[in-house]
């Protein structure tokens, strides 16, 4: 059977249910992108051997009416020449040819029917697949646009750890300078000036004493 046979499922069939009913609206896409170019393959292949076979059926019919009235002609040359039986056989034979007629026309009434429901079927499958392209399209550009924002996001924080040991480094650099400039032994010993200026006070003391002693 060919493709007409799933006329009214193709013609019923609404391309949001089939997405609302997946998880996966991009698979989905493209399986059912898939089957649609088929159809719409198996819908163009059978159009063209459908319009042979219309054609074929036309001509058929033409010859036909053209032999119907062409009896129809001998007949009434016969009658005028008064010879009814050569009368009678050529209306026998237009008999013939106008029941081929009538079988003809059904078969090309049943072509015609065809190709008007191949049309519609072309229209829908071409339809249904710009619209699926059409989402496929936006679907990808929305995950470009999300995994971009995801990238941006991940810089960002990237870039401010970045920035963080940086800022560390700098730090710990400004104070193994400061620290190189000024060593250990040569900064300021808090207790120096406290054990000098005591020295100085026994001192002074001591010579105050040994004056006194004199004098005595």
């Amino acid at each position: 059977m060919g493709i007409l046979s799933r006329f009214k499922t193709i013609m019923s069939s609404h391309i949001s249910d089939v997405l609302n009913k997946s998880d996966n609206p991009e698979k989905i896409i493209e399986d059912t992108l898939r089957t649609l170019n088929l159809d719409l393959g198996k819908v163009k292949a059978e159009t063209v051997a459908l319009m042979e076979e219309e054609k074929r059926i036309k001509r058929a019919l033409n010859e036909c009416r053209s032999n119907i009235e062409k009896m129809e002609r001998y007949a009434m040359k016969a009658i005028e020449a008064g010879d009814e039986n050569d009368a009678r056989a050529y209306l026998e034979k237009k008999a013939a040819f106008a029941s081929e007629q009538s079988e003809w026309e059904t078969s090309y009434q049943q072509v015609a029917s065809e190709a008007a429901q191949m049309k519609q079927l072309l229209e829908k499958l071409t339809a249904d697949i710009g619209e699926l392209e059409a989402r496929s399209q936006a679907l990808k550009m929305k995950m470009t646009s999300s995994e971009t924002q995801k990238k941006v996001a991940g810089s960002s924080a990237t870039f401010g750890q970045m920035e963080d040991k940086v800022d560390r480094a700098l730090f710990e650099a400004e104070a193994l300078a400061e620290l190189r400039s000024n060593p250990l032994d040569e900064l300021e010993d808090p207790a120096e000036p406290a054990k000098t200026h005591k020295e100085t006070d026994v001192d002074a003391d001591l010579e105050a004493l040994k004056e006194s002693m004199k004098k005595n």
